[in-house]
């Protein structure tokens, strides 16, 4: 039985992995010019079919189930500064269609990449010199106050890069930053889709990815540290509740 659903699983990976390759170029062909029949803060709409799709295969070939807790957390139409850990692809394409229009901070790199590159200039992403390290806080509090006032939430990552299952690494401070400076409260979410969807292999594994969504952290009256700190402490405190294993 352990080989049959080990091999289900290998054959699974690859169908999805073809899939994976075919989607991101025919998105990455078509729904650009599409996008831009939209107003910029509407384009995510568009971009998010490819994402919903993907998620779809992950869940069909790869027998992968999504289980959320805390969606009432969510207020449709109101920007803020959404924080999550970061493992994988996985967590990138999930919450763009969690929660729209959203603008991520990322590395400027990932734009070059092509077709996936080019749908992602469409959705106004934050893409900073991650070696320049003052020049990208600078721009990361400009650009998401900007992105803030125009109704859009700001996707950050406060580790920074991704860290595998079971390991720590310290979180930076540019959400508390932003959200002190734009007067926004912080969404702050886990996942513990690394150990699924792993991040440097081909190899998808089935199972359940546990998503938990908290309540909103005001940054009303608070000083940065103060807010980073409460930030940090619930995320600490969800991520250790989630299973890891397979």
């Amino acid at each position: 039985m352990s080989g049959l659903r080990s091999l289900r699983g290998f054959v699974g990976s690859i169908l999805f992995g073809i899939c994976y390759v075919v989607l991101t170029i025919v998105s990455g062909v078509i729904s650009p010019p599409i996008a831009l029949l939209f107003k910029p803060k509407n384009r995510q709409l568009v971009l998010n079919v490819h994402n919903a799709i993907l998620l779809a295969l992950f869940k069909i070939f790869c027998g992968v189930t999504v289980r959320v807790k805390g969606r009432e957390h969510l207020v449709k139409g109101k920007p803020v500064i959404l924080v999550a850990n970061h493992q994988c692809e996985w967590e990138t394409y999930f919450l763009q269609v969690l929660v729209t229009p959203l603008s991520t901070v990322l590395k400027k790199e990932l734009l070059s990449v092509p077709f996936f590159g080019w749908g992602l200039r469409m959705v106004q992403p934050i893409a900073i010199d991650r070696s320049q390290k003052s020049n990208a806080l600078k721009q990361i509090l400009r650009q998401g106050k900007e992105r803030i006032e125009d109704g859009r939430s700001v996707l950050i990552f406060p580790e920074g890069t991704r860290v595998k299952v079971g390991e720590r690494k310290e979180f930076n401070k540019g959400a508390a930053m932003l959200a002190t400076s734009a007067n926004a409260p912080i969404l702050p979410m886990v996942h513990n889709a690394g150990y699924l969807w792993t991040s440097k292999s081909w190899r998808k594994y089935s199972g359940v990815i546990d998503v938990v969504i908290g309540p909103e952290i005001s940054s009303e009256g608070k000083k940065t540290g103060e807010l980073h700190e409460e930030m940090q402490n619930w995320m600490r405190e969800e991520m250790a509740k989630l299973p890891v294993g397979r």
